[in-house]
C-alpha cells in the first residue's frame, strides 16, 4: 500500500473522481481559499464537501488554475452560496469570461457544460499570492492549456500542479489538436517543475504524491511518445473526450453517443486529423472498442456504459 504524504496544517485535499478536478482548501488565520471547483454536474457535491471542510467558516477566495470545465464547473454554485467570494482566474481567457463566450472557453466545442460565472481579478504569473497563512508563487504552466498556472509554496515545497503533472502523466495537450506546437511547452513546464525542487505534489486529479522525480520521468516518457507519434496523442484525446461524456452520463446508446460526437466540434475536428481514414461512425466505433478493451467502458448490446 502506498503511503500518501501528510499535508501542511491548514491545507485539505478533497480528492475527487476523474470527472471533477481535486479541490484544495487552504485555511489560515485571516481567510479560507479554494483551488478549483470541479465539474458542473458535481456542483452540489462540491458545495457540500467544501462546507463540511470549512466547519462553519466562510469561503473567502476561489482560485482557478485553468478554465477547463472540470476545474471551474462549480464556480457558479460557490459564488451563489458565498456572495462575497473573491474569484481569481488565469489572465489569458479573462475577456471570454467577462463576455461569457462558452465557445471560446472550450465548453461548447468539447460538448461539456459550465454554468456562467464571474471573476474578481486575474492571476499574474511571476508574482505571489497569499493563500491561508502562506505566500504562494504563481507560475505560468502552458501545454495542457495555454493559460494554465501552477502554485508553489517554497517553505513546504508543496506544488499544486493542476493538469501539468499527475502521478502518471499529464492532461491532453489541447493546443496540439488545433495545430499549435504545444508539446514543447509541456516540456518547458516539466523543466520548470523540476527546477522548483518540489517535495510534494497535489495534482489536479488523483492523490498527492512525493515521488516527483519518478513522476517527471513518466511524464517525459509519455511526452516523448506523443512527440514521436502525434497521431497517438490525437487518438488519445478523442478517447478522453468520449470517456468524459461517459463519466457525465454513465450510459447511453451508441446512436446517442454518435449523435453527441457529430454535434461536438472538437470530436469532428480530431476525426479529420486522424490517419485511419475511417468513416466517422466507424471511427467512433473503433474508439469505443479501444475504451472497452482498456477497461474504461463497457458495451452491452447497443448501450455504451462507463467503467471505472
Amino acid at each position: 500500500m502506498i503511503e500518501r504524504p501528510r499535508l501542511p496544517d491548514g491545507i485539505h485535499l478533497l480528492e475527487r473522481g476523474w470527472l471533477s478536478s481535486n479541490n484544495i482548501l487552504i485555511c489560515g488565520s485571516a481567510h479560507c481559499a479554494l483551488i478549483d471547483s470541479g465539474y458542473a454536474t458535481h456542483a452540489g457535491q462540491t458545495l457540500a464537501l467544501v462546507q463540511a471542510a470549512l466547519d462553519g467558516r466562510a469561503l473567502d477566495v476561489l482560485v482557478n488554475t485553468h478554465l477547463h470545465s472540470d476545474h471551474c464547473g462549480g464556480n457558479a454554485a460557490l459564488q451563489a452560496h458565498y456572495p462575497e467570494l473573491h474569484t481569481l482566474i488565469p489572465p489569458g481567457q479573462a475577456p471570454h469570461v467577462a463576455a461569457w463566450d462558452p465557445y471560446a472557453l472550450s465548453y461548447t466545442p468539447t460538448g461539456q457544460i459550465c454554468e456562467p460565472y464571474t471573476f474578481s481579478a486575474a492571476l499574474q504569473p511571476h508574482t505571489e499570492i497569499a493563500l491561508g497563512d502562506q505566500m504562494w508563487q504563481i507560475h505560468a504552466a502552458p501545454g495542457h492549456d495555454p493559460s494554465s498556472v501552477i502554485l508553489f509554496e517554497p517553505k513546504s515545497r508543496l506544488l499544486l500542479s493542476a493538469d501539468a503533472l499527475w502521478e502518471n502523466g499529464f492532461g491532453v495537450v489541447f493546443p496540439e489538436l488545433d495545430g499549435d506546437d504545444a508539446f514543447a511547452e509541456v516540456a518547458q513546464t516539466l523543466d520548470l517543475i523540476e527546477a522548483l525542487d518540489v517535495k510534494t505534489v497535489i495534482p489536479g486529479h488523483g492523490p498527492a504524491f512525493t515521488d516527483v522525480p519518478d513522476a517527471l520521468a513518466r511524464a517525459r516518457k509519455r511526452l516523448s511518445s506523443f512527440m514521436n507519434d502525434p497521431a497517438k496523442h490525437t487518438r488519445y484525446a478523442a478517447k478522453v473526450l468520449i470517456k468524459f461524456k461517459l463519466l457525465e452520463v454513465q450510459a447511453l446508446s451508441f446512436d446517442a453517443l454518435l449523435a453527441w460526437a457529430k454535434a461536438t466540434d472538437l470530436v469532428a475536428h480530431v476525426h479529420q486529423g486522424d490517419r485511419s481514414h475511417a468513416s466517422f461512425e466507424a471511427w467512433i466505433d473503433q474508439l469505443v472498442t479501444e475504451l472497452v478493451r482498456s477497461g474504461a467502458a463497457l458495451r452491452v448490446n447497443q448501450t455504451v456504459q462507463n467503467a471505472n
